[in-house]
Protein backbone atom coordinates (compact mmCIF):
# COMPACT_ATOMS: atom_id res chain seq x y z
CA UNK A 1 0.00 0.00 0.00
CA UNK A 2 1.61 3.25 -1.11
CA UNK A 3 0.35 5.38 1.75
CA UNK A 4 3.24 5.95 4.14
CA UNK A 5 1.97 9.21 5.65
CA UNK A 6 -1.24 8.96 7.69
CA UNK A 7 -3.69 11.86 7.55
CA UNK A 8 -6.79 12.09 9.75
CA UNK A 9 -10.14 13.34 8.46
CA UNK A 10 -9.77 16.81 9.99
CA UNK A 11 -6.23 17.22 8.69
CA UNK A 12 -7.25 16.07 5.21
CA UNK A 13 -10.20 18.50 5.18
CA UNK A 14 -7.91 21.35 6.25
CA UNK A 15 -5.49 20.54 3.43
CA UNK A 16 -8.22 20.51 0.79
CA UNK A 17 -9.60 23.78 2.17
CA UNK A 18 -6.34 25.51 1.19
CA UNK A 19 -7.23 24.84 -2.46
CA UNK A 20 -10.22 26.38 -4.22
CA UNK A 21 -11.65 23.01 -5.26
CA UNK A 22 -14.75 22.69 -3.09
CA UNK A 23 -15.57 20.70 0.04
CA UNK A 24 -13.91 17.34 0.73
CA UNK A 25 -16.34 14.44 0.26
CA UNK A 26 -13.99 11.46 0.40
CA UNK A 27 -10.31 10.48 0.38
CA UNK A 28 -9.22 6.97 -0.56
CA UNK A 29 -5.65 5.71 -0.34
CA UNK A 30 -4.18 4.44 -3.61
CA UNK A 31 -2.20 1.20 -3.49
CA UNK A 32 -0.27 1.74 -6.74
CA UNK A 33 3.11 3.43 -6.69
CA UNK A 34 6.13 2.82 -4.50
CA UNK A 35 7.71 6.18 -3.69
CA UNK A 36 5.02 8.55 -2.42
CA UNK A 37 1.71 8.54 -0.53
CA UNK A 38 -1.33 9.02 -2.77
CA UNK A 39 -5.06 9.48 -2.30
CA UNK A 40 -8.00 9.77 -4.66
CA UNK A 41 -9.83 12.90 -3.52
CA UNK A 42 -13.48 13.68 -4.24
CA UNK A 43 -14.90 17.15 -3.61
CA UNK A 44 -18.17 18.98 -4.18
CA UNK A 45 -18.01 22.50 -5.56
CA UNK A 46 -21.50 23.90 -6.00
CA UNK A 47 -23.32 21.45 -8.25
CA UNK A 48 -20.07 19.98 -9.57
CA UNK A 49 -18.42 16.82 -8.25
CA UNK A 50 -14.65 16.90 -8.80
CA UNK A 51 -11.81 14.39 -8.45
CA UNK A 52 -8.10 14.89 -7.81
CA UNK A 53 -4.97 13.00 -6.78
CA UNK A 54 -3.32 14.20 -3.58
CA UNK A 55 0.35 13.26 -3.30
CA UNK A 56 2.54 13.57 -0.23
CA UNK A 57 6.18 13.32 -1.26
CA UNK A 58 8.24 10.91 0.79
CA UNK A 59 11.99 10.73 1.27
CA UNK A 60 12.85 9.49 -2.23
CA UNK A 61 11.66 12.72 -3.86
CA UNK A 62 13.98 15.73 -3.73
CA UNK A 63 11.70 18.61 -2.81
CA UNK A 64 13.89 21.05 -4.72
CA UNK A 65 12.82 19.24 -7.91
CA UNK A 66 9.09 19.83 -7.37
CA UNK A 67 8.91 23.19 -9.20
CA UNK A 68 10.36 21.47 -12.27
CA UNK A 69 7.91 18.54 -12.14
CA UNK A 70 4.79 20.57 -11.36
CA UNK A 71 5.53 23.51 -13.65
CA UNK A 72 6.20 21.02 -16.45
CA UNK A 73 2.71 19.58 -16.02
CA UNK A 74 1.17 23.05 -16.28
CA UNK A 75 3.32 23.86 -19.31
CA UNK A 76 2.31 20.69 -21.16
CA UNK A 77 -1.36 20.90 -20.19
CA UNK A 78 -1.51 24.46 -21.52
CA UNK A 79 -0.33 23.08 -24.87
CA UNK A 80 -3.12 20.48 -24.99
CA UNK A 81 -0.93 17.52 -24.08
CA UNK A 82 -2.76 14.71 -22.24
CA UNK A 83 -1.25 15.43 -18.82
CA UNK A 84 -2.90 16.43 -15.53
CA UNK A 85 -2.78 20.03 -14.37
CA UNK A 86 -1.37 21.03 -11.00
CA UNK A 87 -4.01 22.59 -8.78
CA UNK A 88 -2.46 25.69 -7.21
CA UNK A 89 -3.54 26.69 -3.72
CA UNK A 90 -5.39 29.89 -2.88
CA UNK A 91 -2.06 31.72 -2.68
CA UNK A 92 -0.96 30.50 -6.10
CA UNK A 93 1.58 27.92 -4.89
CA UNK A 94 1.93 24.63 -6.77
CA UNK A 95 2.80 22.71 -3.59
CA UNK A 96 2.45 23.06 0.17
CA UNK A 97 4.04 21.57 3.28
CA UNK A 98 2.74 19.62 6.23
CA UNK A 99 4.49 18.62 9.44
CA UNK A 100 7.45 20.15 11.23
CA UNK A 101 11.16 19.45 11.47
CA UNK A 102 12.13 15.97 10.33
CA UNK A 103 8.47 15.21 9.63
CA UNK A 104 8.03 18.14 7.23
CA UNK A 105 6.83 16.92 3.84
CA UNK A 106 5.61 18.53 0.63
CA UNK A 107 2.27 17.79 -0.98
CA UNK A 108 0.54 18.64 -4.25
CA UNK A 109 -2.97 18.31 -5.61
CA UNK A 110 -3.14 17.08 -9.20
CA UNK A 111 -6.04 16.96 -11.62
CA UNK A 112 -7.64 13.50 -11.95
CA UNK A 113 -7.82 12.23 -15.53
CA UNK A 114 -10.13 9.46 -16.81
CA UNK A 115 -8.79 6.24 -18.28
CA UNK A 116 -7.17 2.97 -17.31
CA UNK A 117 -3.71 1.49 -17.68
CA UNK A 118 -3.54 -1.42 -20.12
CA UNK A 119 -1.77 -4.68 -19.34
CA UNK A 120 -1.87 -6.17 -22.85
CA UNK A 121 -1.46 -3.25 -25.27
CA UNK A 122 -2.58 -3.44 -28.88
CA UNK A 123 -0.67 -1.97 -31.84
CA UNK A 124 -3.22 0.87 -32.01
CA UNK A 125 -2.56 1.69 -28.36
CA UNK A 126 1.22 1.52 -28.84
CA UNK A 127 0.92 3.85 -31.84
CA UNK A 128 -1.09 6.33 -29.77
CA UNK A 129 1.49 6.24 -26.98
CA UNK A 130 4.32 6.89 -29.44
CA UNK A 131 2.44 9.89 -30.80
CA UNK A 132 1.72 11.22 -27.28
CA UNK A 133 5.39 10.90 -26.35
CA UNK A 134 6.43 12.87 -29.43
CA UNK A 135 3.79 15.47 -28.59
CA UNK A 136 5.29 16.17 -25.16
CA UNK A 137 8.79 16.30 -26.66
CA UNK A 138 7.69 19.04 -29.07
CA UNK A 139 5.54 20.87 -26.52
CA UNK A 140 8.33 21.06 -23.94
CA UNK A 141 10.84 22.59 -26.37
CA UNK A 142 10.18 26.07 -24.93
CA UNK A 143 9.95 24.97 -21.29
CA UNK A 144 12.44 27.19 -19.49
CA UNK A 145 13.40 24.89 -16.62
CA UNK A 146 15.81 21.97 -16.86
CA UNK A 147 16.78 19.08 -14.62
CA UNK A 148 19.84 16.85 -14.80
CA UNK A 149 19.11 13.15 -15.28
CA UNK A 150 20.01 11.66 -11.90
CA UNK A 151 19.78 8.14 -13.36
CA UNK A 152 22.27 8.45 -16.21
CA UNK A 153 25.21 6.22 -17.17
CA UNK A 154 27.41 7.19 -14.18
CA UNK A 155 24.48 6.45 -11.86
CA UNK A 156 24.00 3.00 -13.43
CA UNK A 157 27.69 2.31 -12.92
CA UNK A 158 27.44 3.38 -9.28
CA UNK A 159 24.30 1.36 -8.54
CA UNK A 160 25.62 -1.80 -10.18
CA UNK A 161 28.99 -1.34 -8.51
CA UNK A 162 27.21 -1.12 -5.16
CA UNK A 163 25.41 -4.37 -5.98
CA UNK A 164 28.82 -6.08 -6.40
CA UNK A 165 29.43 -8.87 -8.85
CA UNK A 166 28.77 -11.42 -6.11
CA UNK A 167 25.42 -9.82 -5.38
CA UNK A 168 24.43 -9.77 -9.04
CA UNK A 169 25.38 -13.42 -9.41
CA UNK A 170 23.18 -14.27 -6.41
CA UNK A 171 20.28 -13.03 -8.57
CA UNK A 172 21.46 -15.03 -11.60
CA UNK A 173 24.83 -16.74 -12.18
CA UNK A 174 25.31 -15.00 -15.55
CA UNK A 175 24.21 -11.51 -14.51
CA UNK A 176 27.58 -10.26 -13.32
CA UNK A 177 29.28 -11.01 -16.64
CA UNK A 178 26.40 -9.48 -18.62
CA UNK A 179 26.53 -6.26 -16.61
CA UNK A 180 30.32 -5.98 -16.82
CA UNK A 181 30.29 -6.46 -20.60
CA UNK A 182 27.42 -4.07 -21.25
CA UNK A 183 28.63 -1.28 -19.00
CA UNK A 184 31.99 -1.32 -20.77
CA UNK A 185 30.27 -1.16 -24.16
CA UNK A 186 27.94 1.67 -23.16
CA UNK A 187 30.76 3.75 -21.71
CA UNK A 188 32.58 3.65 -25.03
CA UNK A 189 29.61 4.19 -27.37
CA UNK A 190 27.07 6.40 -25.57
CA UNK A 191 26.12 9.32 -27.85
CA UNK A 192 26.15 12.92 -26.69
CA UNK A 193 25.38 14.97 -29.80
CA UNK A 194 21.73 14.02 -30.44
CA UNK A 195 18.70 16.30 -29.98
CA UNK A 196 17.86 16.74 -26.31
CA UNK A 197 15.02 18.21 -24.31
CA UNK A 198 12.63 17.33 -21.52
CA UNK A 199 11.86 13.61 -21.37
CA UNK A 200 9.45 11.56 -19.26
CA UNK A 201 12.04 8.78 -18.70
CA UNK A 202 9.58 6.32 -17.13
CA UNK A 203 6.68 5.85 -19.55
CA UNK A 204 5.61 2.34 -18.55
CA UNK A 205 2.09 1.12 -19.20
CA UNK A 206 1.02 2.03 -15.65
CA UNK A 207 2.00 5.64 -16.32
CA UNK A 208 -0.36 5.92 -19.29
CA UNK A 209 -4.15 6.20 -19.02
CA UNK A 210 -6.21 5.12 -22.02
CA UNK A 211 -9.80 4.86 -23.17
CA UNK A 212 -9.76 2.35 -25.99
CA UNK A 213 -6.94 3.44 -28.30
CA UNK A 214 -6.93 7.05 -27.09
CA UNK A 215 -4.35 8.32 -24.63
CA UNK A 216 -6.20 10.29 -21.96
CA UNK A 217 -3.31 10.81 -19.57
CA UNK A 218 0.45 10.61 -19.22
CA UNK A 219 1.19 10.65 -15.50
CA UNK A 220 3.97 10.32 -12.90
CA UNK A 221 6.58 12.70 -14.29
CA UNK A 222 8.81 12.28 -11.22
CA UNK A 223 11.75 10.95 -13.25
CA UNK A 224 11.37 13.65 -15.91
CA UNK A 225 14.62 15.38 -16.79
CA UNK A 226 16.60 16.93 -19.61
CA UNK A 227 18.26 14.29 -21.78
CA UNK A 228 18.31 12.76 -25.26
CA UNK A 229 14.85 12.60 -26.82
CA UNK A 230 15.68 9.33 -28.58
CA UNK A 231 16.58 7.80 -25.23
CA UNK A 232 13.01 8.47 -24.07
CA UNK A 233 11.77 6.64 -27.18
CA UNK A 234 13.67 3.48 -26.29
CA UNK A 235 12.74 3.65 -22.59
CA UNK A 236 9.13 3.57 -23.77
CA UNK A 237 9.99 0.85 -26.30
CA UNK A 238 11.50 -1.35 -23.60
CA UNK A 239 8.46 -0.77 -21.39
CA UNK A 240 5.79 -1.47 -24.02
CA UNK A 241 7.17 -3.93 -26.55
CA UNK A 242 7.97 -6.98 -24.39
CA UNK A 243 6.11 -9.30 -22.09
CA UNK A 244 6.46 -8.24 -18.46
CA UNK A 245 9.14 -10.85 -17.80
CA UNK A 246 11.11 -9.84 -20.91
CA UNK A 247 10.96 -13.27 -22.51
CA UNK A 248 8.82 -12.25 -25.49
CA UNK A 249 9.41 -9.37 -27.89
CA UNK A 250 6.34 -8.09 -29.73
CA UNK A 251 7.45 -6.71 -33.11
CA UNK A 252 3.98 -5.44 -34.00
CA UNK A 253 4.03 -3.16 -30.95
CA UNK A 254 7.56 -2.03 -31.77
CA UNK A 255 6.61 -0.99 -35.30
CA UNK A 256 3.45 0.75 -34.15
CA UNK A 257 5.13 2.70 -31.36
CA UNK A 258 7.93 4.01 -33.60
CA UNK A 259 5.46 4.82 -36.40
CA UNK A 260 3.25 6.72 -33.96
CA UNK A 261 6.20 8.72 -32.68
CA UNK A 262 7.49 9.59 -36.14
CA UNK A 263 4.05 10.64 -37.34
CA UNK A 264 4.46 13.58 -34.95
CA UNK A 265 8.25 13.99 -34.66
CA UNK A 266 10.39 12.16 -37.25
CA UNK A 267 13.68 10.79 -35.95
CA UNK A 268 16.86 12.06 -37.55
CA UNK A 269 19.20 9.59 -39.24
CA UNK A 270 21.64 10.00 -36.37
CA UNK A 271 18.93 9.30 -33.79
CA UNK A 272 17.76 6.18 -35.60
CA UNK A 273 21.32 4.89 -35.90
CA UNK A 274 21.77 5.38 -32.15
CA UNK A 275 18.57 3.57 -31.09
CA UNK A 276 20.22 0.13 -30.59
CA UNK A 277 22.86 1.44 -28.15
CA UNK A 278 20.33 3.71 -26.45
CA UNK A 279 17.99 0.74 -26.02
CA UNK A 280 20.75 -1.22 -24.30
CA UNK A 281 21.16 1.76 -21.98
CA UNK A 282 17.44 1.90 -21.25
CA UNK A 283 17.46 -1.79 -20.35
CA UNK A 284 20.47 -1.50 -18.06
CA UNK A 285 19.00 1.60 -16.37
CA UNK A 286 16.01 -0.41 -15.10
CA UNK A 287 18.14 -3.49 -14.50
CA UNK A 288 20.37 -1.34 -12.25
CA UNK A 289 17.62 0.12 -10.08
CA UNK A 290 15.78 -3.19 -9.85
CA UNK A 291 18.93 -5.12 -8.94
CA UNK A 292 19.83 -2.57 -6.27
CA UNK A 293 16.33 -2.74 -4.78
CA UNK A 294 16.31 -6.55 -5.04
CA UNK A 295 19.47 -6.77 -2.97
CA UNK A 296 18.78 -3.95 -0.51
CA UNK A 297 15.03 -3.91 0.22
CA UNK A 298 14.36 -5.29 3.74
CA UNK A 299 12.28 -8.46 3.85
CA UNK A 300 9.60 -6.74 5.94
CA UNK A 301 9.28 -3.75 3.59
CA UNK A 302 5.82 -2.76 2.33
CA UNK A 303 7.03 -2.81 -1.27
CA UNK A 304 7.96 -5.99 -3.14
CA UNK A 305 11.02 -5.40 -5.35
CA UNK A 306 10.60 -6.03 -9.07
CA UNK A 307 12.53 -8.77 -10.86
CA UNK A 308 15.73 -7.34 -12.39
CA UNK A 309 15.99 -10.29 -14.79
CA UNK A 310 13.02 -8.95 -16.77
CA UNK A 311 15.34 -6.19 -17.96
CA UNK A 312 18.41 -8.39 -18.17
CA UNK A 313 16.48 -10.34 -20.82
CA UNK A 314 15.61 -7.11 -22.64
CA UNK A 315 19.27 -6.13 -22.49
CA UNK A 316 20.36 -9.42 -24.02
CA UNK A 317 17.77 -9.00 -26.77
CA UNK A 318 18.90 -5.48 -27.66
CA UNK A 319 22.57 -6.50 -27.54
CA UNK A 320 22.08 -9.45 -29.93
CA UNK A 321 23.28 -8.43 -33.44
CA UNK A 322 20.50 -10.59 -34.92
CA UNK A 323 17.98 -8.06 -33.56
CA UNK A 324 19.75 -4.93 -34.81
CA UNK A 325 17.13 -4.36 -37.53
CA UNK A 326 14.13 -3.84 -35.26
CA UNK A 327 14.50 -0.05 -35.42
CA UNK A 328 14.96 0.16 -39.19
CA UNK A 329 12.66 2.58 -41.02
Amino acid sequence: MAVYTRLGAEEMSAIIETFDVGVLISAKGIAEGVSNSNWLIETQQGEQARRFILTVYESRTDISDLPFFLDLLDHLAARDCPVPRTMHDRGGASHRFIGEGENRKALALIEFLPGVSVSEPTPAQARAVGAALAQIHLASADFEKSRINSLDLPAWQQLLGDCTREGLESIDPDLGALVERELAGLAGQWPSDLPSGVIHADLFTDNVLMLGSKVTGLIDFYFACTDLLAYDVVVTHAAWCFSNDGTQFRPELSRALIQGYEAVRPLSDAERAALPILARGAAIRFLATRAYDWLNTPEDALVTPKDPMAFARRLEFYADPANSGIFAA
